[in-house]
């Protein structure tokens, strides 16, 4: 018996291009609204198990750790597409959003804080 392939298919990861620490920005989507809902980091492990699971996995900058969105929460992001940016340096899922998208409870992390808006 064989052990299952647990790396990125190398194809994919050799488009990637990879912070220093190995990581890449996903801009997370919102599958038909195309609303914007966050913004995370993957690095390969963390892509490959969002791809073999259908479940968004991110590596958490802070804490160190993968993190499957809505293990905690209940507010799962099942991802629909992964795309890749034309410089091979970000990554976008669109997703089915369960729930709020934002560790705050906003439905996305970009609801509280307008900057700036142009009107006319």
């Amino acid at each position: 018996m064989s052990t299952p392939d647990t790396t990125l298919d190398p194809a994919i990861a050799a488009r990637l291009r990879h912070t220093a620490e190995g990581l890449v920005p996903v801009v997370v989507q919102q599958q038909g609204s195309g609303e914007v809902l966050m913004l995370a980091w993957v690095d390969d492990e963390a892509l490959r198990r969002t791809i073999d699971t259908g479940r968004a996995t991110y590596w958490s900058r802070s804490r160190r750790e993968y993190w499957v969105k809505g293990d905690t929460s209940g507010h799962v992001q099942w991802v629909k597409e992964v795309r890749l940016d034309c410089d091979g340096d970000t990554l976008l899922f669109v997703v089915d959003q369960v729930g709020a998208a934002c560790h705050t409870g906003d439905h996305t992390c970009f609801d509280a804080d307008l900057v700036h808006r142009v009107d006319g």
